[in-house]
Parts: structure tokens; sequence; C-alpha cells
């Protein structure tokens, strides 16, 4: 557990307090944090941090554009499925099943590039994927990145206060974080380039991979649709960007037990299935965290998983070669645990309904 709760760089309000409870920052403390880890003239290790803010930053223009200049109805409706549901159904297929728990893997490396660029890139792999296994690991205690119970801006700011990883990491411990990203086909640093970094990744291929993502993505709407569509599109994705950064405080009850009977059946922490994200993301948490490893997390009939539809696709056309499917596990588990060795639940031509079947 030594590595899991120092892979992290803690704030300077540190992740408990003197009685071993949850350090619960003021609003100012936890501003200027932020502030000071965004800081790239007092510590270059703040680059990465700098940068995801920076991308943020760099969508603004084009949301302006879009409203005041080239707003349209037609635009504002691809904003909002590109916005909701693609960049969000991405998120899920890539940096959450994928870079984070493996739930699927990859027949090359072309597939797995594909996957990684299908939307505007934002969010640095290395920001999200480490920090996630530290939130699974300690999920609604202390330690815990985005722990909810911290409140709005805890969560909020976490990808610069919370989520960056140790800048003091002994040899050992980076080369575990080294294995962690591998899969992800990120270029890491060695040990003496992260001690000058502060970061596993490098910055000089991470921003140009962000470019080139960019510069496609440009070229690909501007000639679909012309400028209009490239603001409205890229001002979307910086919609998103905020956006996104407010789902575990809302996914996880915004620090209050909202676990429903029959709904939510991880009792191991405060997750939550919510119906947005889940229809427009694939993103069921409780489930996730009932079965972090699977590639699916849309259990129940009504739990629509975009981001499994996906990972299902590309498996049925070779490009996924191996994925876990936790569904027939959790009816085993908890939808019917009187019948023993249950398989993949399967729809019944005559009456249409989903039945079980057992070995």
């Amino acid at each position: 557990m030594a590595f899991i709760h120092d892979v992290l760089e803690a704030p300077s309000y540190g992740w408990k307090n003197a009685d071993g409870e949850l350090s619960q920052p003021t609003n100012k403390q936890i501003f200027k944090e932020f502030t000071s880890r965004l800081n790239i003239f007092k510590n270059k290790k703040n680059w990465l941090s700098f940068t995801a803010w920076m991308m943020v930053v760099a969508l603004a223009p084009f949301l302006y554009l879009f409203i005041f200049k080239y707003f349209s109805l037609t635009g504002l409706i691809i904003a909002f499925v590109y916005s909701m549901m693609v960049m969000g159904t991405h998120g899920t297929i890539w940096y959450h099943r994928y870079c984070t728990h493996g739930a699927y893997k990859f027949s090359n490396n072309f597939w797995r590039f594909v996957t990684q660029n299908l939307t505007l890139k934002i969010i640095p792999e290395e920001i999200y994927a480490i920090s996630h296994h530290v939130h699974h690991a300690l999920s609604d205690t202390p330690g815990d990145p985005y722990n909810a119970q911290g409140g709005f801006l805890y969560c909020f700011l976490a990808d610069a206060n919370h989520q960056p990883v140790n800048r003091s990491l002994s040899e050992k411990h980076f080369e575990r974080c080294v294995k962690l990203m591998k899969h992800t086909g990120v270029t890491t640093n060695n040990y003496k380039q992260y001690q000058k970094w502060g970061s596993i990744a490098h910055p000089f291929h991470m921003i140009l991979g962000v470019i080139a993502n960019w510069a496609f993505w440009f070229a690909v709407f501007y000639l679909l649709g012309g400028i209009g569509l490239v603001c409205a599109i890229f001002g979307a994705a910086g919609v998103w960007a905020v956006g996104v950064r407010t789902f575990n405080y809302e996914g996880h009850g915004k620090g209050e037990d909202k676990r429903r009977e029959g709904v939510d059946y991880n009792k191991k922490d405060m997750s939550i299935n919510q119906v947005w994200p889940g229809i427009v993301a694939g993103e069921w948490h409780n489930n996730h965290h009932l079965y972090p490893k699977s590639a699916r997390s849309g259990f129940k009939p009504y739990q629509v998983d975009s981001a499994w539809y996906y990972i299902k696709f590309m498996s049925f056309i070779g490009a996924v070669s191996h994925y876990h499917d936790a569904k027939p596990q959790f009816y085993k588990d908890y939808v019917r645990p009187d019948i023993k060795n249950i398989v993949e639940p399967v729809f019944c031509p005559v009456t249409g309904k989903q039945i079980f079947a057992t070995e």
C-alpha cells in the first residue's frame, strides 16, 4: 500500500488532518494550491498541469466565436452531441476502461492509436490513469484524489491539486508508474528525465501529440463544414473539458450516501449509478466500482453503454483481441444468486425478453 499512498504529490494541506481524517481545506487554500501547481515559472515540473489547463483556455476563443459569430441551431445540436456523447463516450472507452483498467486489449498499435485520437485530445493520460488507480484503492477515504467529501472545488481542481505524480518517487516506484502507462503508448521519460521534468510523460512528445491531434481535427471539421463547424466542435470540447471535472463529485453523491437499494450494488464506497452519465457516456459508476476491470458497466437492460458498443464492435472487426465482460458475473452475484454458472444473457425470440441460460 505504500506505493498507492505515496505515488501522488500530496497537496500543501495534506491528505489527512491531525486526527487521521480527511483534511478539508478552505476554498482559499484550494485556490492557492491550484495557482501554485500551475506556476511553471516557479517550477518547470508544473508543466503537465499547466498544459492541461492551457488546453482548456485555448478552446475558449472557439466557443466565443461560435456563440457570437457562427451560431446556428444545427451547430448547437452538433456541439451538444459531440461534447456530451462523443467526447463523453470516448473518455470512458479510452481513459477509463483502457488506460486505467486495461479492460480490453487491442489487436495492434494501429487500432490503439485510432482509438486514442478519435476526438480532440485534452486530458493527458498520465494525469488520469495513475491517479485513478489511487481513486479505486482509496475511494472516499483520505488520499483519494477526488474525494467528494472534500467538496466541489476539491474535486473540480483535483487534476492540478491532487492528481499529478509525486515528483520524489524512488526509481523503483517510478518504474511501477511506467509499467502502469506502458500499454497506453505514451512516450515515457527515463528516471533521469523524470527527475528533471517531474512527470512520467515526456513534455516534447506529449505536446507534439496534442498539436498533431488538434491540427488533424481542425482540418477535418473545416473541410466538412467550414470555420463555423470548427468553432462549434472545438468550443464544445472546451465545455466538456470543464464539465468532466465535476463528474466524480456528482458520481460519489456529493460527499453523501445517495446509494439506492436495487440500483447501486457496490457498498464499499459512495459511488452511484446516474442515468445521464450512463446514457451519454456509458458511465454507470457504481457498477464500474463493482467490477472496475469490466469492458462493460451497463449491466441491466435499461443501462445503455455506448462505450461497450464501441469495444464490442472493435472486437467484431478484429481490432480488439480480448475484453472482460462482468455482466454474467453481476447477474450471478446480485440479480439471480440462486442460479449457478449463469452465462451471457440472451433474448428469447418469441417474447423478446431477456432470459438466462445456465451451463
